[in-house]
């Protein structure tokens, strides 16, 4: 699988929590920068202080199975550390949700038209005026499921809802794969590496400069370098475990 959609949605913790978002948005945006792969922002809610409360991306390679090497990352992460708005010094613990689904041909989900509800906006933000004046952004809501997916990045009202709908595949494919584990009788709690999304998988703690990820015990130093891309370094002592 070469093509993913990447989700960051900020947890408990508030601005700062929004702020982590941001980082690990970047984090995986340099990464990508690094391997070559093409990286797209298709949709997001900023914060002041470059944080995010969602982030949703595309990370595409031309023959390379990411989706086989990032899915790990699915999960809670957790920061530790001195917030920006922190004025006394105090560490603060926050969290962000991240979430690697693959890419699915419209083939493989049957979608119901009618239990799809779509709204339209101007999209805002970089592009040039045209993406400002016309009302290109694309809302789309399935109706059985509750889940709410959006786009702006595409210049037109139709690319956004091809890719508004490609994200709503993904997320419809993840709930249907979860549904047959659980159907089988299979325990995810008891299984390494089920990419949960509950599942709390990663502590940066900054005051010690290390990170930890807690499904393999595995530990790395330099959180700065990780957050600049250098990504390898914790994913390589990972799929060790796999």
């Amino acid at each position: 699988m070469n093509k993913i959609i990447l989700e960051i949605r900020a947890g408990a913790g508030g601005d700062e929590a929004a702020i982590f978002a941001g980082d690990l948005a970047r984090m995986y945006q340099r990464y990508a920068d690094k391997k070559r792969w093409n990286f797209s922002i298709l949709d997001y809610n900023q914060t002041s202080l470059d944080g995010y409360k969602t982030f949703v991306g595309k990370i595409t390679a031309e023959n390379e199975n990411i989706y086989e090497l990032l899915k790990q990352e699915s999960g809670v992460h957790r920061i530790q550390r001195i917030p920006k708005t922190e004025k006394s010094g105090r560490v603060h613990t926050s969290t962000a949700t991240v979430a690697i689904l693959p890419e699915v041909e419209a083939k493989e989900i049957n979608i119901n038209p009618n239990d799809l509800e779509a709204t339209f906006c101007r999209a805002g933000g970089p592009g040039g005026q045209n993406v400002n004046k016309v009302e290109t952004a694309v809302r789309i809501l399935h109706k059985p499921s509750g889940i709410v997916v959006a786009s702006r990045a595409e210049r037109s009202q139709h690319a956004n809802r091809e890719t508004a709908m490609s994200v709503l595949r993904s997320k419809l494919y993840e709930i249907q794969k979860e549904a047959e584990v659980k159907k089988l009788g299979a325990n995810r709690k008891e299984q390494v590496g089920t990419a949960d999304r509950s599942e709390k998988i990663r502590t940066y703690n900054f005051p010690d400069d290390r990170i930890t990820d807690h499904r393999f015990n595995v530990k790395v130093h330099n959180i700065e370098n990780i957050l600049n891309g250098d990504l390898d370094i914790l994913l390589k002592k990972i799929n060790k475990h796999q």
